[in-house]
């Protein structure tokens, strides 16, 4: 027992001898291909998203992007996913196949840039840990030093995204398991790569250091507030868990279809989606955004938040390449500001950080991770009732996820010897 704690402490705060310069090498490649990655974002956005489209238009594109996808992953390969990823760290230390990031990149920037439901982050942070796996692999490391450095090139890809640098390292750790992060010797390292990959991307990008979302300011929090963040988890944990039934539903209806079907029938039911609501596209960032300095009415907010579901739903179920977090992160924000429009006496920054971080724990399995990453968005002020809503979340769903792979290191151990 002394020489396990005794490794647990070496292992929590250094980095082991030897493999500095490659966390460091990980996190400022991290960095430069998440800019890159943005920016090419960006770029395809401006020609191919539902802001400069009407929805008949956009209907033609979204199906064409179907089409686009299932070629691409018919001759170059499928990309593979983020459970995939998590299965092939717990047993093999790192990606399996570099090779599938040939489709992975062009695919999920067509997916994501033509307006679908789902966030670049899933493939961003496959694209960065498969980085990770290379320079260990190529320096010849063991297993263990590549699963750091997976895990490493995964907190860069995190930070580039949330501007959290240690809630993406977090993040990263936790996403692996469901009961907290496991793989301590990788802390500090995830910890130094995300710090590395976020200060070459403001670097690189040009960006100020700032917080994604521009939150309300928060008042002195009072006690109740503490009873209220229990309610609030309670009820994103349930969301979560509609959530994931929701899209389980669906993938059993779609997954009748070959995959090349999936990818197109998805393109399709997201173009009449958006005949319905431009909510129902884009994985949310940018609405959000609108959404914080222009406030919608109660019968929009309720629009907007059902839209989501659906397009994120119908997203993840047809396979298109892409995220669920920031889509759960809007609909908390949401769902917030419509308990807010009723009950005003209630502060409207509380609401929304406390049903983000549920929604997302709910579904991720990332209490520590995903608090501080809306916490260091939305005032680290709101830290108590934020992690108390993940808490809750956590034991409310208990084992119900969509990441079926994320299990313990304990378990993985006992399976293979």
């Amino acid at each position: 027992m002394e020489i396990r704690e005794t490794r647990f402490a070496r292992a929590v705060v250094t980095i082991r001898a030897g493999l500095t310069g490659a966390v460091v090498v990980v996190g400022v490649i991290g960095g430069i291909v998440g800019a890159a990655y943005v920016a090419l974002l960006n770029l395809l956005s401006d020609v191919l998203g539902p802001d400069h489209h009407g929805p008949l238009v956009q209907l033609a594109l979204l199906t064409a992007v179907g089409v686009a996808v299932a070629t691409i992953t018919r001759f170059a390969g499928e990309t593979g996913d983020v459970e995939l990823m998590v299965d092939n760290i717990h047993v093999l230390g790192g990606a399996e196949d570099v090779r599938r990031l040939r489709p992975l990149i062009p695919a999920s920037l067509l997916c994501v840039s033509v307006g679908a439901g789902m966030g670049p982050e899933a493939p961003l942070v496959q694209t960065t840990g498969t980085i990770g796996t290379v320079v260990g692999t190529r320096t010849g490391r063991p297993r263990t030093d590549v699963r750091v450095l997976t895990i490493t090139g995964m907190a860069a890809g995190f930070t580039v995204l949330f501007g959290a640098p240690l809630g993406s390292a977090l993040f990263a750790l936790e996403i692996l398991h469901r009961r907290g992060l496991q793989y301590y010797e990788a802390l500090i390292p995830a910890i130094v790569g995300s710090l590395c990959g976020y200060a070459v991307y403001v670097a690189v990008s040009g960006l100020s250091i700032a917080p994604v979302w521009e939150f309300p300011s928060v008042g002195e929090l009072q006690t109740w507030h503490l009873f209220l963040a229990v309610g609030l988890g309670i009820l994103g944990g349930l969301g979560s868990v509609l959530f994931v039934a929701l899209a389980t539903v669906l993938r059993r209806a779609l997954g009748r279809l070959p995959r090349s079907g999936r990818y197109v029938a998805g393109g399709v039911a997201l173009g009449l989606l958006g005949f319905w609501s431009p909510y129902a596209l884009t994985f949310g960032e940018h609405q959000l955004s609108g959404l914080l300095d222009h406030p919608l009415t109660v019968s929009a907010l309720a629009v907007a938040l059902l839209a989501k579901l659906a397009g994120t739903s119908v997203t993840l179920a047809a396979g298109w390449k892409g995220g669920f977090i920031i889509p759960l992160f809007f609909m908390g924000a949401v769902a917030g500001q419509l308990i807010h429009a009723g009950a005003p006496g209630l502060d409207e920054t509380v609401l929304m950080a406390c049903l983000m971080v549920a929604l997302c724990v709910g579904v991720t399995k990332t209490p520590l991770g995903t608090t501080l990453v809306v916490t260091e968005m939305a005032g680290m002020t709101l830290l108590p009732v934020t992690l108390i809503a993940a808490v809750v979340s956590m034991g409310v769903t208990r084992s119900r996820g969509l990441i079926d792979t994320q299990r313990s290191r304990v378990e993985h151990a006992a399976a293979h010897g």
